[in-house]
């Protein structure tokens, strides 16, 4: 897919990977979303994106992928500036296992929810373009000698959106799921000379 003149959301935009993948995006001719919970780094990484890219290329929206009304908003925000949605990063993801249930909403059930949003915008049964919708996933999601530890679990989880995006994918025709992990994206991000 050419990326130029694409509409990109990144959900966990402000720092790491969100952050490398909105560059790459940018980069490439696309205009982005940026959506974090974290303000100041959005708004901080917000200025030096416009000056680098321009004004128009890009808008950071304040938003919790555990809230649905914050997600719905975010995603109409998005339509009403750029006039669609071709592409969704699934990025957002915390680690601490003290906090399991927050992880695990954030991890899990905000892919899903993302995924159930980015299909309904960009199925073209549904007056969308099509698009693209990428998941990324903590390695940890591979690792076998902890599988009932929550890190995993949500890991395992969003990499296949728990057997719901392939399903839900072929509901929506024209629309690709795919998933990540992070050693993945940095793989695809490594300029070619290296």
């Amino acid at each position: 897919m050419a990326l130029n003149g694409k509409t990109a959301v990144v959900t966990g935009a402000a720092m790491g990977i969100g952050k490398a993948i909105t560059e790459i995006l940018l980069k490439n001719g696309a205009k982005v979303a940026l959506l974090d919970v974290n303000k100041a780094a959005g708004e901080s990484l917000m200025e030096v994106l416009r000056k680098q890219y321009g004004p128009d290329q890009m808008l950071f929206l304040l938003c919790n992928v555990e809230s649905d009304e914050q997600f719905k908003a975010a995603f109409q925000k998005t339509l009403e500036t750029f006039g669609g949605i071709d592409i969704l990063c699934n990025n957002a993801g915390i680690l601490n296992e003290t906090t399991w249930e927050n992880m695990v909403s954030i991890n899990l059930m905000g892919a899903i929810r993302g995924t159930y949003l980015g299909l309904e915008h960009m199925s073209k049964l549904s007056g969308g373009r099509g698009g693209v919708i990428l998941n990324t996933a903590s390695m940890a999601g591979k690792s076998s000698a902890k599988k009932a530890e929550p890190l995993p679990m949500s890991s395992d989880g969003a990499k296949g959106n728990v057997f719901l995006a392939p399903k839900a994918a072929a509901l929506f025709p024209v629309t690709t799921v795919k998933t990540f992990t992070l050693k993945q994206l940095e793989v695809l991000h490594q300029p070619p000379d290296q």
